[in-house]
């Protein structure tokens, strides 16, 4: 967690205030692939924990088994939350159990209870925006007066269906009006701002809006030192200035880099001619998972519209340019750029301009021959 600082006390000053019955918006952090969003919800989803808040976390998936999931996973969360504090004898939902079941039992979760019976005309009518804002009433009944929150983490949010998403953007709307303490914390691609204005045009105004970028180098070194003097070990300051440059910031990639050096380093401290070796063993495992991954989800025209996107680099690319390249017309290839959207490769940043959601995937691109020559 080195390097976010400022959104984990943006939680705990959430959490402090909550227990003090004061509102306060929650975070939305976006940001491109490997920059740590995921560690990050994941952190801020213990501290609500720590503080005996009520939670649920999702994941959700640009597919219709995706969207059938992140309902019926929300259920199981929100139900195996409310269970473990009844068990615990220390939960504050004792009114508000049997709209959790109602809700479980309107999105078809079977098997998983609360052992109490399902409120009738609470949260089961199968509308979700109804069913959300009435479950969200009914549980800010129980955790208020007990300075308590509810909170929902969401990753992927830019891949939520739109039916779903307008049902949680309106539930955290009610939230912010009634003053009621719920939070959805949200994390996605640098599309998920525009994403959800345009299924609501107030959710510019629900959240706290929050870019989850590449490390600063005091951070990044001190993300590479601080573990190695925890076990023991040194970096030499040459070994440090080439991995932090090598990874231009970026979390994933200085956890790749790092573990190779761990890997190759004959001794203590480490030195540069080590950090060189790590970063071309580093490299050679990004460009076996990390990369491939991304690349392999394109089909034969994606992959030509990736490559026409790759000689402008990572700073983004003008949709006119692109089509010129590729011979086509800009609305010709309108469509491959709305596939690739959709699987999370590329976002517009503008109007015109599109951009890789995966940092250096164009250089990553341009070393595959068939693609660039």
């Amino acid at each position: 967690m080195v390097g976010r600082d400022r959104q984990l006390a943006q939680m705990d000053i959430a959490i402090q205030r909550t227990k003090r019955q004061l509102k306060s918006r929650p975070p939305c952090f976006w940001g491109l692939r490997g920059v740590g969003k995921t560690v990050l919800l994941t952190e801020l989803r213990r501290q609500a924990v720590v503080a005996d808040w009520l939670t649920v976390s999702l994941e959700a998936a640009p597919t219709q088994r995706g969207h059938e999931v992140a309902r019926q996973r929300f259920a199981r969360d929100l139900v195996l939350a409310a269970r473990k504090k009844k068990l615990m004898d220390r939960h504050p939902l004792r009114s508000s159990l049997g709209s959790i079941s109602s809700f479980s039992l309107s999105v078809g979760l079977t098997g998983l209870t609360l052992g109490v019976e399902p409120t009738k005309g609470r949260a089961d009518t199968g509308d979700a925006t109804q069913d959300l804002i009435e479950l969200a009433s009914d549980i800010s009944d129980d955790l208020t007066k007990r300075g308590l929150g509810f909170a929902v983490f969401i990753d992927e949010m830019q891949d939520l269906d739109s039916d779903f998403a307008a049902a949680v953007l309106a539930m955290q709307h009610r939230a912010n009006q009634e003053e009621w303490p719920v939070f959805v914390i949200g994390a996605g691609l640098p599309n998920l701002p525009r994403r959800l204005s345009d299924i609501r045009t107030y959710a510019e105004r629900l959240f706290a809006y929050s870019e989850i970028g590449p490390l600063s180098p005091e951070a990044a070194t001190a993300a590479l030192v601080r573990p190695a003097e925890g076990a023991g070990a040194a970096f030499s300051p040459e070994a440090v200035q080439v991995l932090v440059e090598a990874s231009n910031g970026y979390p994933y990639f200085l956890q790749e880099y790092g573990k190779a050096i761990w890997e190759l380093a004959q001794a203590s401290p480490f030195t540069r001619h080590d950090a060189v070796n790590a970063v071309m063993m580093g490299a050679a495992a990004l460009d076996g998972g990390f990369f491939p991954a991304r690349w392999e989800r394109a089909t034969k025209s994606e992959r030509d519209y990736l490559a026409a996107m790759a000689k402008d680099g990572d700073q983004g690319s003008a949709t006119a340019t692109i089509a010129d390249r590729l011979g086509r017309t800009i609305a010709g290839v309108g469509p491959v750029r709305a596939k690739l959207m959709a699987k999370g490769l590329v976002y517009a940043p503008e109007h015109g301009i599109v951009k890789f959601s995966v940092p250096a995937m164009a250089d990553f691109i341009r070393r595959q021959d068939a693609w660039t020559s």
